[in-house]
């Protein structure tokens, strides 16, 4: 998964008709109802609309920006949303997207790759640096770098372990599953009778699955690899792999690829076909619904008149804590108690125990009591719930359910109505459940120092002079300390120049004190 622009503030709300929090702050993405001009354009594809909101109460101008990007120095596009461009600026913004884009067409990858598989084993080689296949032609460019030989067949199947995962975690970081969970997909999918897995952001289950389609003869299993990582499409032919931004709907390549995901999706009349989907945890929860409504709304149009109550069979695998936001936007979701865990994740490890438990979970419109969970790790059937449930989730007799989201048994608070985590106790002061140690009617919103609401604790006028100059010292040695860990020497000519500076700089300071 590659992570996206987030940490935006409460999500879209009511901007994409969804009821937000009341008195919320933050950045919320806009969904018009009318129909609207198209989005201008960034290296990522259309942008979204934002809209600043203070205290629940939208700001009156809105602003364009990257819908893959949370960070400025990543993705710097921004356009108000009433701003005219000169045809100069837009000459400029055409022409740096271009530039953006990969060095080679999804055609020229896809010939490349099969090039490269017909070349001996001693001349299949990857450059690490480069991130690429390398042919005979481009040896020469690249004798500097560091290139491993001897690339094998089964090396080509799992790119995912021949590529270095996008550790940006502002714009791309990459959290690949593990392979207990990846193999529990694989063995559960054809259980249920699915024959097509769309795998959106999911490429290590991609993987798995084309891996045992050729190695096991009566497996009759496909997938198709939506991804916003183009280097993916120097190992995958143009069938199997599409570049695609899962934020925005966006396919790099085109009509031909639209094509290729429709046709996958529509494939007998659509039976047989389910979408995996694992985003980017930092990402808003309202673009993605619209992104997968989209491709619902795709592979309703190759399904007959009778067959249009069907829903398209989806696990999200998602963090718990999103349970909420999901289903405002599918009712018919419900959340299994499967833990999710990631080989190159520190904390979303499986085995854990407590609150340092994956909180990763899958969200599906399939019943629950079709998905049979491993006992081998003590998941067991609650004939109540009618749905598998983890270890230590307990069936509350006044909840008439069994509670737990991450794991650990709940307790029910007959003041809340409702099981609460077990570190919680009831608070008098502010009428709910909170951790022991909470600030009772603290600030939920504005500056953490003085409470305003109208400022955040980075701006508020109260912080000290002092506090600020000596953050402004800390900086400055921190950055005088990372030169002299890079070792910067220019010479003995620039260190006189240097030691000369500080002589002027200490006699003008003198004379300064003592006029």
């Amino acid at each position: 998964m590659a992570a996206p622009r987030a940490g935006l503030g409460a999500g879209a709300g009511a901007a994409a008709g969804v009821p937000g929090r009341q008195g919320s702050s933050g950045v919320e993405v806009v969904f018009p109802s009318e129909p609207a001009p198209p989005a201008p354009l960034c290296p990522h594809g259309p942008t979204l609309l934002f809209v600043k909101v203070n205290q629940g109460k939208e700001e009156t101008r809105r602003f364009y920006a990257c819908s893959a990007c949370r960070d400025r120095k990543d993705c710097n596009f921004f356009q108000w949303e009433d701003e005219k461009l000169s045809g100069a600026r837009l000459a400029a913004r055409e022409a740096h997207n271009r530039k953006c884009q990969p060095p080679l067409s999804r055609t020229q990858c896809a010939e490349r790759y099969l090039k490269f598989i017909e070349l001996p084993l001693s001349q299949r080689k990857f450059c690490q640096r480069c991130q690429q296949l390398l042919l005979p032609d481009d040896w020469e460019k690249h004798h500097e770098h560091r290139v491993v030989g001897d690339i094998s067949i089964t090396q080509l199947r799992r790119p995912s372990q021949l590529l270095y995962p996008l550790e940006n975690k502002k714009t791309n970081a990459q959290y690949l599953f593990a392979d207990r969970s990846c193999q529990f997909l694989v063995d559960l999918l054809p259980t249920l009778g699915f024959t097509r897995v769309l795998c959106v952001g999911t490429p290590r289950l991609h993987e798995l699955i084309r891996l045992k389609a050729s190695d096991d003869k009566k497996s009759n299993i496909k997938s198709l690899l939506l991804d916003i990582d183009f280097r993916y499409s120097q190992f995958y032919m143009e069938d199997s792999f599409c570049h695609y931004n899962m934020f925005n709907h966006h396919f790099f390549d085109g009509k031909a690829a639209l094509e290729v995901c429709r046709t996958f999706l529509q494939e007998d009349k659509g039976e047989g076909v389910i979408m995996v989907t694992d985003p980017p945890f930092g990402g808003l929860v309202e673009p993605l619904a619209v992104t997968f409504k989209k491709l619902i709304a795709m592979w309703k149009e190759g399904q007959s008149e009778g067959s249009s109550h069907k829903e398209l069979p989806i696990f999200w695998i998602f963090p718990y804590f999103f349970e909420s936001r999901i289903r405002q936007f599918f009712p018919s979701f419900c959340m299994l108690d499967y833990q999710v865990d990631y080989d190159n994740h520190a904390l979303y490890k499986h085995g854990k125990t407590g609150r340092k438990q994956s909180p990763v979970r899958i969200f599906t419109n399939i019943p629950p009591n079709k998905i049979i969970l491993p006992s081998e790790e003590g998941y067991r059937f609650c004939p109540l719930c009618q749905r598998y449930i983890s270890l230590e989730n307990q069936h509350c007799e006044h909840c008439n359910s069994c509670t737990s989201k991450d794991g650990r048994k709940w307790n029910h608070c007959f003041f809340c109505k409702k099981c609460v985590k077990p570190s919680w106790i009831h608070c008098s002061i502010c009428g709910h459940c909170a951790l022991p140690d909470h600030s009772c009617g603290g600030p939920k919103d504005g500056c953490f120092i003085c409470g305003e609401l109208d400022h955040k604790r980075s701006t508020c006028p109260k912080i000290t002079t002092s506090k600020k100059v000596n953050r402004a010292v800390r900086k400055q040695k921190q950055r005088k300390s990372n030169k002299m860990k890079m070792g910067i020497t220019k010479g003995q000519s620039m260190n006189h120049t240097s030691v000369t500076r500080k002589k002027n700089r200490r006699e003008r300071a003198h004379q300064y004190l003592c006029s």
